[in-house]
């Protein structure tokens, strides 16, 4: 059996990951109790999380500074004491993370080999470069994006789709939460032109 794989991303409206400086703060300060309860819940089960490098450093980073308020949320405690793979051919074990594991190689090659050979689905939670190569390879079954009312026009930040390919989505699920964020799921399929 196929293990799943879901790519699982934050956005602004525009489409950026992220926005620069320090004026928005995590969630573009719009976390609320109802989000956090469902990431909490979305990352109960068990499950295996992938990361590449820039993630796992900026995930590392971020929670050894612990300057933002929202770095020890429930969920993102549950996020880091699930099983990690961590896909670099540069980072070195151990890791700043109590159960990662480094995995050198080709992403694409990694990830299908993970996906045959793990009992739990796997998530990955931004590492955007890599879950565009896996897209393209038709390794995602799942995209789910978060969709935080916010348009980071002049200071948004890595943008989640820049560079990839063309893709189908087939709408599975939706919710509203807090009343003013939105989570899609999607399962993509690569646009044949």
């Amino acid at each position: 059996m196929t293990a799943t794989y879901t790519f699982d991303v934050f956005t602004s409206l525009d489409g950026f990951g992220g926005a620069t400086g320090d004026t928005w703060g995590g969630y573009w300060g719009k976390q609320g109790p109802e989000l956090l309860a469902h990431r909490l819940a979305e990352y109960e089960p068990a499950q295996r999380l992938v990361l590449g490098a820039t993630t796992y450093r900026a995930f590392a980073q971020m929670l050894a500074a612990g300057t933002e308020k929202t770095v020890h949320d429930a969920w993102v405690t549950r996020m880091r004491s699930l099983p990690a793979i961590v896909v670099s051919n540069t980072l070195q074990e151990p890791l700043d993370w109590p159960d990662a594991t480094v995995v050198k190689g080709n992403a694409v090659e990694v990830v299908a080999r993970l996906k045959e050979e793990s009992d739990v689905p796997l998530r990955s939670h931004g590492s955007l470069s890599m879950n565009r190569a896996l897209m393209a390879a038709g390794l995602v079954d799942r995209v789910q994006v978060t969709l935080f009312p916010v348009i980071t026009g002049r200071t948004g930040d890595a943008p989640i789709f820049a560079g990839a390919a063309d893709f189908d989505l087939d709408l599975l699920e939706t919710r509203t939460l807090d009343g003013r964020t939105q989570e899609f799921i999607y399962r993509p399929t690569l646009h044949a032109a």
